[in-house]
């Protein structure tokens, strides 16, 4: 916003704890911070948050859509409806996520991805797309169709490059397929977060991953090789090397379902608090009522799933078929559910995210000179207000 508003009568969600206190913004930044629960800020503008949190902006690192609309699905409008409805849920900053899929449609969605922008509403700041795939392990494509899975190859991946230019914001891919290790020193000069995923690998190819810029594994447990035995030997999987490797953070979907409280209270306990991104890993089934019928892809190619229990499942029962969570959710489960205080359940949603993709300089923290993308929340992680750059955002889902 232009000029300053005073945030008055916060608890205000830091970095190390919760504490009372006011927020200045001016011209949608974060002036500054007083302990001061109000009336510290001479402002153009007030802001009661009526003793309520608040956070920053949340941050989901891996999201394919929600409310009725993927982001593959081809149109503008149905990109800025997804945006719209994880904004709602105070998601301020995401990258919207393909799977393995035509070329076309990967080329439609890098251009719905530059029109949502052009749009004159309030979205959630989208530096770029997350391409979970096409290159992918066929023994861990779990929900992805694997006609669509490749390997590397030179020719194909400097075509993919000059499709999606600076709008590849990360890549996840099995680091062991032919030609993985090219494709991460190409990608990694570019500045994109690569992500070791959908991944079948053992030890001695994740080491060789890391050295070639790989530094984060998408969704923990979903879709990777775990601890194997050949003969009398055991052998490392990415499982165990997501623990292992410092230099690799992770991310979990916090649904309390694909993950079990207790399992997520393993990961914290052992990978710790400042290695672990939150996200959604949303299909379009998320913020939609239970017994809705959502397409897991695109319309036009993608599988029904049931929405029931706070997920998505296959249309059989069999199994899970896509997350329908929001960002809230995450937090309301890691902090409810796992036992996490607050402020390290909303790092891992904002502070923690920021960092793994560059932004820490703009996003991610209550700190002055940062972005004013905020969250006012109640003791139920119920979002009463979203924030865009110190804009109040009108929230319709």
């Amino acid at each position: 916003m232009r000029g300053t508003l005073a945030m008055e009568n916060a608890a205000l969600v830091l970095p190390h704890g919760v504490r009372r206190g006011s927020l200045l913004i001016e011209d949608g930044m974060i002036a500054a911070l007083s302990p001061e629960a109000g009336g510290a800020f001479s402002a153009d503008a007030r802001y009661d948050a009526g003793g309520r949190y608040v956070s920053p902006g949340f941050i989901d690192l891996h999201v394919h859509g929600g409310g009725g609309h993927d982001f593959m699905d081809g149109t503008a409008d149905a990109f800025a409806g997804a945006a719209r409805t994880h904004l709602a849920h105070g998601t301020t900053t995401l990258l919207p996520t393909t799977v393995a899929c035509a070329d076309e449609e990967l080329r439609h969605a890098f251009e719905t991805l530059r029109a949502a922008r052009r749009r004159e509403e309030p979205l959630p700041h989208m530096p770029g797309l997350h391409l979970e795939g096409p290159y992918l392990s066929p023994l861990q494509a779990g929900a992805i169709d694997p006609r669509y899975l490749k390997t590397p190859d030179a020719a194909e991946v400097g075509r993919l490059l000059d499709m999606g230019g600076d709008d590849i914001a990360r890549v996840t891919l099995a680091c062991e397929l032919p030609g993985a290790l090219e494709l991460c020193d190409r990608l990694a000069r570019r500045g994109v977060l690569l992500s070791i995923g959908h991944s079948d690998a053992e030890y001695e190819q994740v080491c060789e991953a890391v050295l070639h810029g790989c530094s984060h594994v998408t969704h923990l447990y979903s879709a990777m090789s775990t601890l194997r035995r050949r003969g009398a030997y055991r052998h490392l999987g990415l499982v165990e090397c997501a623990y292992l490797f410092d230099a690799l953070t992770v991310e979990v979907i916090a649904d309390g379902k694909h993950l079990p409280p207790e399992l997520l209270r393993l990961i914290v306990r052992q990978k710790g608090v400042d290695s672990i991104s939150l996200i959604t890993d949303a299909m379009r089934g998320a913020d939609l009522p239970d017994g809705t019928v959502a397409r897991l892809g695109s319309l036009e190619l993608g599988q029904d799933a049931v929405v029931r229990d706070g997920v998505a499942f296959a249309m059989d029962g069999s199994c899970f078929a896509g997350s329908v969570c929001t960002a809230d959710r995450c937090v309301r489960t890691m902090w409810r559910q796992v036992g996490v205080p607050l402020h390290d359940a909303v790092r891992m949603m904002t502070q923690n995210p920021a960092r793994v993709l560059g932004l820490s300089r703009r996003k991610g923290a209550l700190a002055a000179g940062l972005d004013a993308d905020l969250c006012v929340f109640d003791d139920g992680v119920r979002i009463a207000d979203v924030f865009l750059r110190g804009e109040r955002v009108e929230r319709g889902g």
